[in-house]
């Protein structure tokens, strides 16, 4: 990762094979400008790629914000061409998230507002601290989300629940977003990281190309009917019975031993 120069990044190794991936821009509570939206991209994209990287972090530096929103001072004099082209180099980085094959995990130690929640949203599994608020605060400024909120929102929390947060521009606690299933987990701001971690460390021990796939399975057959879906998981259960890696743990099972994958 060194090539990339980062400015806005951090990234992190706290255990074997989990990459952490940190917005560091505190004095501007991790806020999203075009510069760190880049960096995003660049570095989901070689991540996809490393296969010492079995599960991803997302979180933001510092106590305060995971990430407090996109950069206002650029989105103000943006013309509608611009903001279209913001919006779509917006959603381009955060389904580099959402589809670059390893499990991601959204470690939200703060505000996580507008872009911020958008961010979050696009990673697979979200862990809350206790004094995080997430919301969609984009229409008290007179415009949408961007980002791929209002997509993604309605599909994890349904459709009356986004309107809602949506339509008011409010935030709301870490608790009520567990309640809603906004977030899978809460916990005290001292315990964040390493209930994270332990989350990691449990899918690090899974079959790598399994979760690829299964992230595959479940985000291509929630955007189609059952039956395609099924369809769907029927073809990459087959992939997924052609690997070395399903050979590796059907035979440790029987082994009653730890399986060593490789992800072949």
């Amino acid at each position: 990762m060194e090539d990339l120069a980062l400015e806005n990044l951090r990234i992190e190794h706290p255990a074997e094979g989990v990459v952490r991936v940190v917005i560091d821009r505190q004095e501007q509570l991790n806020a999203l400008d075009d510069a760190t939206v880049a960096e995003i991209e660049r570095v989901f994209l070689m991540l996809a790629s490393d296969d010492s990287a079995r599960v991803l972090i997302v979180t933001g530096a510092g106590e305060k914000a995971f990430v407090a929103g996109a950069d206002i001072s650029q989105l103000a004099g943006q013309t509608a061409e611009e903001a279209k082209q913001r919006a779509s180099t917006g959603q381009r980085a955060f389904d580099a998230i959402e589809g670059c094959g390893k499990p991601v995990i959204a470690q939200i130690n703060g505000f996580a507002l507008g872009g911020g929640c958008e961010l979050a949203l696009a990673c697979h599994l979200r862990y809350a601290s206790s004094r995080a608020k997430i919301g969609l605060p984009e229409v008290s400024l007179g415009i949408i989300p961007g980002y791929g909120g209002t997509q993604r929102l309605q599909r994890i929390v349904g459709r009356g629940r986004a309107f809602e947060l949506i339509l008011t521009g409010n935030h709301i606690g870490a608790q009520q977003a567990k309640e809603i299933g906004l977030v899978n987990d809460v916990c005290d701001p001292e315990e964040l990281e390493a209930m994270v971690l332990k989350v990691a460390g449990t899918m690090c021990k899974r079959g790598p190309l399994a979760l690829q796939h299964a992230i595959d399975a479940v985000i291509r057959g929630g955007d189609c009917t059952l039956a395609e879906g099924l369809a769907i998981e029927a073809d990459l259960f087959g992939v997924t019975s052609s690997t070395d890696d399903m050979r590796e743990g059907m035979q440790a099972f029987l082994d009653k031993r730890t399986p060593d994958f490789q992800g072949r």
